[in-house]
């Protein structure tokens, strides 16, 4: 870190502290507002200085000079106050941590369990809509994937999200083109929650060719961000923005991904906060599946092709086991080998005798004696006056 006298010259603050940041000196919901604008997303040593000092401390030492340029050049656009004002007017609110609405699972963020550097918990969250964030997210599930998605990609995640939601999931997503609006709109079709957790301000329509889409999900679901109000998206804000999907929810399903699909941060996040993974297969041809067959090869992500499916990977939250599907039955099914030899040879109409069913079957009459005997006993043979015939089962 770089002295006082260095950090004040290079802002031309000679110990002055902002008016825009005096309350949050002393206030912690100010603080961490001010340093979700101070800090991009992610930042690992401002997480750490928060989590070690609190966050008006650790904000009252950026303002004393101390702590890397990238924080001090921003402190002049620093204004609390004004941020909550927008979020508010824009009908949204602030949750920070100790909040009642704050989800907890966001710790785990700081508890990274691989031994590399831990992701970093949002300061704060910035939210719009009328879900109770802490309590739809405890039973949540994440649908990602490309944005180019296919026809196939779409009606897949269409049928996922309905089922979660059906079944009393959340669906979160990016609220991004292709595949997240297939889920969010699927999702709030079947009279469910779902939550979008968004690159930009509350405030802001992004893409805006999903302005709908999202406007709809601030009036019956929730919009969140850890960025203030105002604050356009960047590609750095979109990969920062997936580690608090994989966190924010039980478990996340790439729907269709490309080889390099930014899908795939999300699954690499829940896989780093031991979250499961599912992938759905797609076509082998399809490159836009290639990134989810990676997944299935070379990963531990687990294949999924329903909502049912994904419940069960979900573990108890699911609530439900899986069910295997209704399959018809068939004749000879149950049968051992010789059993089924013989049933074959057996007439649907007259009958055969012993030994022509031996000879068809290849059987010796002895062998076949006694197999057509376990066979009138299952119903598959019916004993005649002349002979043997084949029985009806249902």
């Amino acid at each position: 870190m770089k002295g006082p006298a260095q950090g004040q010259q290079a802002l031309d603050l000679p110990g002055a502290v902002p008016a825009a940041l005096r309350a949050a000196l002393s206030d912690d919901r100010l603080a961490r507002a001010a340093w979700s604008r101070l800090a991009e997303p992610g930042d690992p040593a401002a997480a750490r200085l928060v989590a070690e000092v609190g966050a008006p401390l650790a904000l009252e030492a950026v303002v004393a000079g101390r702590g890397p340029d990238r924080w001090r050049v921003r402190l002049r656009e620093a204004d609390p106050t004004a941020d909550l004002a927008a979020v508010r007017a824009a009908g949204g609110r602030l949750l920070v941590p100790g909040d009642e609405e704050w989800p907890t699972t966001l710790a785990d963020l700081d508890l990274d369990g691989t031994g590399e550097r831990p992701l970093g918990a949002p300061f704060c969250l910035w939210v719009r809509g009328p879900a109770h964030l802490a309590e739809v997210t405890a039973r949540s599930a994440a649908l990602v994937g490309s944005r180019a998605a296919t026809g196939y990609g779409q009606h897949v995640a269409s049928d996922l999200a309905a089922g979660l939601a059906d079944r009393g999931f959340a669906v979160v997503s990016g609220g991004a083109f292709g595949i997240d609006a297939a889920a969010h709109r699927a999702a709030l079709a079947v009279r469910g929650v779902s939550v979008a957790v968004l690159a930009c301000g509350v405030d802001r329509s992004y893409p805006s060719g999903n302005a709908a889409l999202l406007s709809r999900l601030a009036t019956e679901g929730a919009l969140v961000s850890e960025v203030p109000p105002g604050t356009t998206p960047t590609r750095w804000r979109f990969l920062e923005r997936n580690r608090l999907i994989a966190a924010l929810t039980r478990g996340t399903v790439v729907v269709e991904a490309a080889w390099r699909s930014g899908a795939l941060s999300t699954a690499d996040r829940a896989e780093r906060l031991m979250r499961p993974v599912g992938a759905v297969p797609g076509p082998v041809t399809s490159p836009a599946s290639a990134g989810c067959h990676r997944l299935l090869r070379e990963r531990a992500a687990v294949c999924v092709t329903s909502a049912e499916e994904v419940a069960e990977l979900l573990g108890e939250l699911g609530a439900e086991p899986l069910t295997a599907p209704r399959v018809e039955r068939r004749p000879f099914d149950g049968l051992d080998r010789e059993e089924l030899r013989v049933a074959e040879c057996l007439p649907r109409r007259g009958s055969a005798d012993l030994e022509r069913v031996a000879r068809d079957a290849g059987l010796d009459l002895a062998a076949v004696q006694a197999v057509l005997g376990r066979l009138e006993l299952s119903g598959h043979a019916v004993r005649a006056q002349d002979g043997w015939r084949r029985g009806v089962v249902s």
